[in-house]
């Protein structure tokens, strides 16, 4: 199985994937096409459990039996010419999938598909609970059959476009652009139409307690990898890296959360480890997404750097003149040089 990259050999002959029936136009805005030894998806973690209330079928109640949770859907691509040997795992961030590093909002080329064309074996995965990988809702259907809500979590989050708009820092508020925007905001309803609801919520230990063992699982699979996390994903590098600190080759946290601050064991396993946390533009906006993540981000960066083979960097890319970019930075209008100032960093400190 291909998938299985860093113990088997990519395989003799490529495919060719081209970019569907949209128009020549437009397929050569998304890139032409891609050169590729194998594509597949397959899933990691999954946990057999038994439900008392799976449901209702057509033909009537189900009676209690197994499901499976916690199970991560993975999505892969290796390009026929590889130029490294080292694959990159894309984690998505908060009421998201693995989407966001797929072709953009306005249908320009992803990360996805582009960090491939630069030789990369890529990785993208929907965490546990979240697109394909589904939730467990055993709860919903025996709040139902019992007339007790006390088994259902407090809130399962639906962002609205309310609040997406400033929070992921296209404008100042709702339906207002920053004049130097990067993010295409002509395409916020196709943006829109990206979010899921946070169903972790509904799986034991919800998203801290379900992703990082997940991402153990495929780093398990596939070999010592570099990992890209964004938004509400920064913890999930932070634990995994206590998880499996010989797999994780390096770390890119786009804009991190810090809901959970990193165990002195967990900074301690990023000795040796490039670290890159990468923020956007406009981050005074009076949004959690912008200064105070920069501040707790950097808290850790100083910590991990305290090692005596610490290797962390802090950076804010209007700082290296790329300016604009807003917490979607994988989607905006210059994401493919957001990707290029991630690859050089890449090939300059990821051995």
């Amino acid at each position: 199985m291909l998938h299985m990259s860093g113990k088997i050999a990519a395989a003799a002959c490529a495919l060719v994937v081209g970019c569907g029936s949209i128009g020549a136009a437009a397929a050569a805005s998304i890139g032409g096409p891609l050169n590729l030894a194998d594509e597949g998806m397959f899933f990691v973690n999954g946990k057999a459990v038994t439900s008392k209330h799976p449901g209702v079928s057509p033909a009537g109640p189900v009676r209690p039996g197994t499901v499976t949770v916690n199970q991560m859907y993975v999505h892969y691509r290796v390009p026929a010419s590889r130029t490294s040997a080292i694959p990159i795992v894309l984690v998505h961030g908060g009421g998201l999938t693995g989407m966001s590093y797929e072709t953009t909002p306005d249908g320009r080329e992803g990360w996805a598909t582009y960090l491939v064309r630069k030789g990369h074996a890529v990785y993208v995965v929907d965490t546990p609970g979240r697109g394909r990988s589904g939730f467990n809702s055993t709860a919903i259907n025996e709040a139902k059959a019992e007339g007790s809500v006390s088994g259902l979590p407090a809130s399962v989050l639906m962002v609205t476009a309310e609040l997406a708009w400033p929070l992921f820092r296209f404008g100042p508020s709702h339906g207002t652009a920053y004049p130097d925007t990067q993010f295409p905001v002509e395409a916020f309803p196709r943006f829109a139409s990206q979010g899921v609801p946070f169903a972790e919520a509904m799986l034991e230990g919800g998203g801290m307690g379900t992703a990082p063992q997940a991402l153990a699982a495929l780093l398990d699979d596939i070999g010592p990898a570099i990992v890209v996390v964004h938004s509400l994903a920064g913890p999930f590098a932070d634990a995994l890296i206590g998880l499996r600190p010989a797999l994780v080759k390096a770390v890119v946290n786009i804009e991190g959360a810090q809901s959970v601050v990193p165990t002195d064991a967990q900074i301690a396993a990023y000795r040796g480890v490039p670290v890159l946390e990468l923020f956007g533009d406009h981050l005074d906006a009076p949004v959690f997404t912008g200064q105070p993540r920069y501040e707790a981000r950097k808290a850790v960066v100083e910590r991990i750097n305290r090692l005596e083979a610490g290797r962390a960097s802090l950076v804010r890319l209007p700082d290296v003149g790329i300016k604009g970019n807003s917490h979607m930075m994988m989607q905006d209008k210059n994401n493919l040089e957001v990707a290029d100032f991630i690859l050089r960093w890449i090939a300059d400190k990821v051995r």
